[in-house]
């Protein structure tokens, strides 16, 4: 395998950029990992790297690059009140959507340079907050993403302009959207709406509900990792990539 740790151009900046890759047979389809909240760290690179095996060119960009540093996971994060928690939440309120779309032109201009990856049709998957980025990013930047996947998506339907299921008629990728049943964040109430809008727009997708999973089940150093619904979440995911992508 291949790994590079780079710094990628956009409208704002320079973006700290984590890709991996095969070694071998490319060039190799590429996929966009937006990250969770907790910001870029090993759990997440690993993520990364566990989609490169099976054959795909993958880009873990940090998200939060416009505050200046990484911020690294720490099991206090979940201690509400928290200094870890508060820095973490100041920099996830600060990011938005349209921010996201937008450093998504610099991605797209450098998968297109970079002989490791295929030119054509990309792929995205989001984690938490990064789950509506990955529809929007869809929505925009239709012509090149024929796949997307939400993972525990949070604030999946909103009052927002740029809430996914107002953006529903904008997306031409193949969507697959994993729901926790039990989560604060994305409550069963929002599904309904979501399907609807996505049904109304013709937009091939599946949304599945795991059954007895909390917020965050896919994520292997969580308290409440369920590693049954995310092995099947993983399965869902390699399926769409390769008839979407190859």
């Amino acid at each position: 395998m291949i790994e590079r740790q780079t710094e990628i151009v956009t409208a704002a900046g320079r973006m700290p950029t984590f890709i991996t890759h095969p070694e071998r047979d490319g060039p190799h389809p590429a996929v966009l990992l937006l990250m969770d909240a907790g910001g870029i760290r090993e759990e997440l690179r690993t993520l990364a790297r566990r989609l490169a095996t099976a054959g795909y060119y993958v880009l873990l960009p940090n998200l939060y690059y416009r505050d200046g540093a990484d911020t690294e996971f720490t099991d206090e994060v979940d201690t509400p009140g928290s200094p870890a928690q508060l820095r973490v939440m100041e920099r996830y309120l600060r990011l938005k959507s349209a921010s996201v779309v937008e450093d998504t032109s610099g991605l797209l201009a450098f998968i297109d340079t970079d002989p490791a990856a295929r030119s054509g049709p990309v792929g995205c998957f989001g984690f938490c907050m990064s789950g509506p980025f990955a529809l929007a990013v869809a929505a925009t930047h239709a012509d090149r993403f024929a796949a997307a996947v939400s993972i525990h998506g949070t604030n999946m339907v909103t009052a927002e302009p740029d809430s996914p299921h107002r953006l529903a008629a904008r997306i031409k990728a193949e969507l697959y959207i994993a729901w926790a049943e039990h989560d604060s964040f994305a409550p069963l109430t929002d599904i309904s709406q979501l399907r609807t809008a996505l049904g109304e727009a013709g937009t091939p997708f599946e949304l599945e509900v795991h059954s007895g999973t909390e917020h965050g089940f896919t994520f292997p150093r969580r308290p409440w990792f369920d590693r049954a619904a995310s092995d099947k979440v993983w399965e869902r995911m390699f399926a769409l990539f390769r008839r979407r992508l190859g």
